[in-house]
C-alpha cells in the first residue's frame, strides 16, 4: 500500500543561477489558480485515500502559496497518527506568522533552503535572501513551535573556502537545527550558470575536502551521517527521504513530479500548460524489470549510512548477493571503500566520495 506522497510547487520569485529543477519565476499570480485546480484534480483522480505516513511539499518555492492554498491541498489527504508533513521554505518568503500558521494547519517539519550564510556568495548564486534573514527565519520557526527543522547547504560554491563552508555548518548547528543536508554544486545544462559560468569555483579536490570536513564536523556535533548527503540528530532523520532510499512506493503530484506506483516509475509533464492539458495521461518514463529493480535496490541502499541488507536482497530477488558481486565486493573492501556490516555492506566515508564509480561496477 502506498503511504507517501510528494507535491511539487513549481513557482519561484526568481530562479537561482545553479537551479535546474522544474520551476518558473514571475508567473505565480497568473498561473496559481489553474495550477492548483489541476493539482487537486490529479490528486482526486489517482489518490486511493490511503492514510499517509509522509507528505512532502517541494519546489520551486512552496512557501509562496497562501496558507489557505496549502490547507486546501492538505485536506485532500488522509494521514496516519504522527505522520511527517514537510514543507520546503525560502527565508525571504516566510515570517513568524507564516510559520505559526503552517504549524496550525498540520505541518510538523520545515526545510529551509539556506545554501550559505555568506552574503556575497548568496548574491553571486542568485538567492533572494541574506544571511540575517536566514538566521531570523530559523529563530521564527523555533518560536512558532517547530522542533523538526532541516537546513540545506551547497558546497563548492564560487569563492567558497573550506573555512567558510565549515563556518556555515557551525552557524546552523548553533541555531539549533537538527537536520542538515549537504549537496555539492553541480552545473547542469538547464541552469543559468551553464551559460555564464562563475569564477573562482573550488575544484574537485577542494569539494572533496569540504565534504570530508563536513562529515567530521557533523559527527563531532552529535549528528548521525545516515545518508550520503544527510545528517541528523537522533530520531530526526527525514522519514520521507528514507522512503525513497528504501525503494518504497509513493505518489508524485504536480508538474515535473516523479512517482513510483505498482513497480512503475513515472514522471509528470514539466511544462505548466502541458501538465494542465495532459495530467490524466500520466507519462510513464521508465518500466522496471526485475533486474533493474535489483540494481536500484543496490544503488539506493548504498546511499544510506547503514548500507544494504544482504539477506533482504537475497530473499527479494532470489539470488546469492555475495557470490554474484564477489569481485566488486573484494576489490572495494580491500581498498577500504566498502565496509562489511552485521547485515551486509556499506560505503565508508571515502567510499561516499567515489560512490558513482563504485556503484557503476554493481550496475
Amino acid at each position: 500500500m502506498v503511504s507517501s506522497a510528494y507535491i511539487h510547487i513549481p513557482f519561484c520569485l526568481s530562479k537561482c543561477n545553479y537551479c535546474s529543477f522544474v520551476s518558473y519565476e514571475g508567473v505565480l499570480d497568473e498561473k496559481k489558480e489553474s495550477y492548483l485546480a489541476t493539482l487537486k484534480d490529479e490528486i482526486a483522480f489517482h489518490y486511493k485515500k490511503e492514510p499517509l505516513k509522509t507528505l512532502y511539499f517541494g519546489g520551486g518555492t512552496p512557501s509562496l502559496l497562501e496558507i489557505s492554498d496549502l490547507k486546501s491541498l492538505l485536506d485532500c489527504f488522509n494521514f496516519e497518527d504522527g505522520a511527517e508533513l514537510t514543507i520546503e521554505v525560502n527565508p525571504e518568503t516566510v515570517d513568524f506568522e507564516y510559520f505559526k500558521n503552517l504549524k496550525q494547519i498540520g505541518f510538523n517539519r520545515v526545510s529551509l533552503g539556506i545554501q550559505t550564510f555568506d552574503d556575497e556568495i548568496l548574491r553571486i548564486i542568485g538567492r533572494a535572501h541574506n544571511a540575517q534573514r536566514t538566521i531570523d527565519s530559523v529563530k521564527e520557526a523555533i518560536a512558532a513551535g517547530f522542533s523538526n527543522i532541516s537546513t540545506d547547504f551547497i558546497y563548492g560554491l564560487p569563492n567558497q573556502t573550506l573555512e567558510s563552508f565549515t563556518n556555515d555548518l557551525k552557524q546552523s548547528v548553533d541555531l539549533g537545527v537538527n537536520h542538515i543536508s549537504l549537496y555539492g554544486l553541480k552545473i547542469d545544462d538547464e541552469c543559468k550558470f551553464s551559460l555564464n559560468p562563475p569564477e573562482n569555483l573550488p575544484d574537485d579536490d577542494q569539494q572533496a575536502d569540504m565534504y570530508l570536513a563536513a562529515i567530521g564536523f557533523m559527527k563531532d556535533s552529535g549528528f548521525v551521517h545516515y545518508e550520503i548527503s544527510n545528517f541528523c540528530k537522533e530520531n530526526y532523520h527525514s522519514r520521507h527521504n528514507l522512503m525513497y532510499w528504501d525503494s518504497s512506493e509513493y505518489y508524485g503530484f504536480g508538474a515535473g513530479a516523479h512517482g513510483y506506483i505498482d513497480g512503475v516509475r513515472y514522471a509528470n509533464y514539466c511544462c505548466l500548460e502541458e501538465y494542465r492539458m495532459k495530467y490524466k495521461q500520466r507519462e510513464v518514463c521508465l518500466y522496471l524489470a526485475k533486474n533493474n529493480m535489483l540494481e536500484e535496490k543496490i544503488f539506493l541502499g548504498f546511499r544510506k549510512g547503514v548500507g544494504i541488507d544482504v539477506a533482504e536482497i537475497n530473499d527479494k530477488f532470489g539470488l546469492d548477493f555475495v557470490s554474484k558481486y564477489s569481485k566488486v565486493l573484494e576489490k572495494y573492501t580491500k581498498s577500504g571503500h566498502i565496509i562489511q556490516t552485521e547485515k551486509g555492506y556499506k560505503l565508508s566515508e571515502n567510499g561516499f566520495l567515489l560512490s558513482n564509480i563504485i556503484l557503476a561496477e554493481f550496475i
